[in-house]
């Protein structure tokens, strides 16, 4: 278990390295440099538009990739996912701005990052039930946290970069050229990651499947259509917390208040590595008292915080946007510590593969991508603090209580009994 969990952990770091790259790059320069023609605001968008991108793509990619993982077995999808992921990543490095080649450098921007997203929908699924499907029952939430943990590995290293360039580098230069670097990185990294799973084990889940499912999708859609629907309703609120305090924020706070990107990155930084450190405690916490009590828990609390977290960015100073954003991160991390088991579990395992990926990258499309752009605009019509923002986010928050609320538990409950829950 312990080489499984760190191999599932550096996997998803890397792939999620390479997806968070993209997004710091979106909030600070690719506006400029591949949407020159458009106003600050529009370019802006555009920016988060071509991020919001690869959230479309992950639905897409957890089905492709969940075939693969119901059909042929998980380990497959973590080695062909990874390698999907690192070549467009390194490809975005290499684009040419539109002073270059024109409009074909945003339609290149638009491909790959479709591409990144298209890797990063397998990526998931295929590292949380390996690690998950080889975990003992009591300790699967904890086993299943380090697949979690990897992500804000992969958003400090990807920010780290950023930061060492961004303080190191002169305007120009960075602009220029220092932006791409984390992009380049990402082949190194990615090498890393398949050497690093070349030796796994197969789930030993998918090998007790007598008859693999023939068409998983199609299973998941006649079966468990309302399962999925209501994960992806419950998981909305993480990922929108989590990227507006990672992406949109950090173009908000550097364009609008004339915050630093040195300060805003650490100040981040900071905030997700202490989210980093309390996945394994929630994931705990989840197998000792469920895992829907704590979604709930922690779904609650950021209904309560959001409005609160807005506020405190709107200071422009350090120490208070600091402390939003740690509460809102330590809401997201009391839900999403305990979804590397929480989901597999709802799902039989013929169909596992697709049903809890494609749950878990819709909830992405519904808070990751529309979030960055429907902030932007609406803290563009506000004043000093976007309260709009905030009852924006709270609204999220209240529809993700509801799912969380209609979902059983699973903990120790089997599988059987939650089919006849959801049925």
């Amino acid at each position: 278990m312990p080489r499984l969990a760190a191999a599932s952990l550096a996997g998803t770091a890397i792939e999620f390295y390479d997806f968070f790259v993209y997004g710091t790059a979106a909030a600070l320069v690719l506006g400029p440099l591949f949407f020159p023609t458009f106003s600050p605001l529009a370019g802006t968008l555009a920016a988060f538009g071509t991020f919001g991108v690869g959230f479309v793509a992950r639905p897409l990619g957890s089905v492709l990739f969940g075939h693969v993982g119901d059909r042929h077995g998980r380990r497959p999808v973590l080695v062909v996912s990874l390698l999907l992921t690192g070549a467009s990543t390194v490809a975005v490095g290499c684009v040419p701005a539109y002073d270059t080649i024109g409009v074909a450098a945003p339609l290149l921007l638009l491909g790959l990052r479709f591409l990144q997203g298209l890797g990063l929908g397998g990526e998931w699924g295929g590292a949380v039930l390996l690690t998950a499907e080889h975990a003992p029952p009591g300790r699967r939430g904890l086993w299943s946290s380090f697949p979690q943990i990897g992500p804000a590995v992969g958003f400090v290293l990807a920010n780290g970069v950023m930061l060492v360039l961004s303080a190191t580098l002169t305007e120009a230069q960075f602009t220029q050229w220092g932006w791409r670097v984390p992009f380049w990185a990402a082949g190194a990294l990615a090498l890393l990651g398949l050497w690093l799973r070349s030796s796994l084990p197969e789930s030993p889940r998918f090998l007790e499947i007598d008859e693999p499912a023939r068409v998983p999708l199609a299973e998941v859609v006649r079966d468990h259509w309302r399962l999925v629907l209501l994960t992806a309703g419950a998981l909305s609120v993480g990922y929108a917390i989590f990227y507006t305090v990672t992406t949109w924020s950090l173009a908000y706070a550097t364009e609008r208040l004339g915050v630093s990107r040195t300060v805003m990155l650490t100040c981040i930084m900071a905030a997700v590595v202490v989210k980093g450190a309390l996945t394994p405690v929630a994931a705990v916490l989840g197998d000792r008292f469920g895992r829907r009590p704590l979604c709930l828990v922690g779904c609650a609390a950021a209904t309560l915080w959001m409005v609160p977290m807005v506020a405190l960015l709107a200071t422009g100073a350090p120490l208070p946007m600091f402390l939003g954003f740690l509460g809102a991160l330590v809401a997201f991390v009391t839900m999403f510590g305990v979804i590397g088991a929480y989901l597999p579990e709802l799902y039989e395992p013929r169909v596992r593969c697709t049903g809890a990926a494609v749950g878990y990258n819709l909830g992405g499309v519904l808070g990751g991508a529309l979030t960055p752009i429907v902030a932007t605009a609406l803290a563009e019509q506000a004043g000093r603090v976007p309260w709009g923002v905030g009852v924006y986010l709270t609204g999220i928050a209240l529809l993700s209580l509801g799912c969380f609320a209609l979902l059983p538990e699973t903990r120790p409950v089997p599988v059987s009994a939650v089919r006849a829950v959801m049925d």
